[in-house]
């Protein structure tokens, strides 16, 4: 169920994005304002601080369609609708007669009688409940490197004035949304404490990338290591090379597989997997000239062959 506080927070406003901006637009706003209040560019700036947690917050929302769907419904409820008042005297629509449409003809006593927050279960399909309630989940954002994705990092955020820290898996996916349970807000009644849904951005790392657990990278090889074959060095996360065998006649694109030099999980680690990438130069000396030029007179078959005879069946 969506949290009370929307009716008072325009994450719209926050992103500054008309109401009807579409998701990418969203997206862009966000990024944008991430990095102009992130805390390393705002060290000690408490008003910076507190806007980067606001749009992160706003971001969480409003990139989740299902969530933006059920905030866009309290705001207009709460503010592009009638306004709640205790009167219903004159041209004035009453509280009471708000909901009693609403809700399908409910008396003023009953209307006035329920709670903030049995009235929104009723809106959103839980009808009204008296006995303990689980609390409003709360939406975050975090912002890690890619190391720390890699490797696994624990993060802490300032949700509602107190700090909650959380342990990020090994391999996260950016924009990866991860619940971690009893983290929201309070409960009802002597409910349980509601979750904090933490959506995970991960940065882009120079040379690395990775898929599950498997990491991956590109290496340049010289044609004659590709042609001959070639035992070259290959740099890991952790900071040390692993010699990988190049064998001859490998082609651009080949994927060499160094076992178990992947991420590493709690149970379980992947693999590392090199792509081969063969370096043609762009100049080339006349003495190299003349000895490309006898390599191609002693290679007469031509490449494309198989191709030209796939392509007419």
């Amino acid at each position: 169920m969506a949290s009370q506080d929307w009716f008072s927070k325009d994450f719209y406003a926050t992103l500054g994005v008309p109401k009807d901006a579409d998701a990418a637009a969203v997206k862009k706003a966000y990024r944008q304002l991430a990095k102009e209040l992130h805390p390393d560019r705002n060290p000690g700036n408490a008003q910076a601080e507190q806007r980067f947690k606001d749009v992160g917050e706003a971001y969480a929302v409003l990139s989740d369609a299902e969530q933006r769907k059920q905030y866009d419904a309290v705001r207009a409820m709460g503010g592009g609708g009638p306004r709640f008042q205790a009167g219903g005297s004159g041209g004035s629509q009453g509280f009471e007669d708000v909901f009693g449409g609403m809700f399908g003809g409910a008396g003023a006593q009953q209307a006035g009688s329920a709670g903030f927050d049995d009235i929104l279960s009723q809106m959103f399909g839980g009808g009204a409940r008296r006995g303990p309630q689980k609390g409003p989940d709360i939406a975050a954002v975090t912002e890690v490197s890619f190391r720390e994705a890699a490797q696994g990092a624990t993060v802490t955020l300032g949700l509602d004035g107190q700090r909650v820290s959380t342990r990020i898996p090994v391999g996260v996916q950016d924009g990866q949304k991860i619940r971690v349970p009893g983290k929201g807000r309070a409960g009802a009644n002597g409910g349980p404490p509601g979750d904090l849904l933490l959506t995970v951005r991960v940065g882009k790392h120079p040379v690395f990338s990775y898929d599950g657990l498997n990491l991956r990278v590109q290496v340049p090889v010289t044609y004659a290591e590709a042609a001959l074959g070639a035992t070259i060095q290959v740099p890991t996360l952790t900071g040390d090379k692993v010699s990988v065998k190049v064998p001859g006649g490998t082609p651009s694109g080949q994927i060499l597989r160094v076992k178990g030099r992947g991420l590493t999980s709690r149970d379980k680690t992947g693999d590392l997997h090199v792509a081969i990438v063969v370096d043609v130069p762009r100049k080339l000396s006349r003495h190299a000239k003349q000895a490309v030029e006898a390599l191609a007179e002693q290679l007469s078959d031509n490449p494309r062959d198989a191709l030209y005879k796939d392509a007419s069946k």
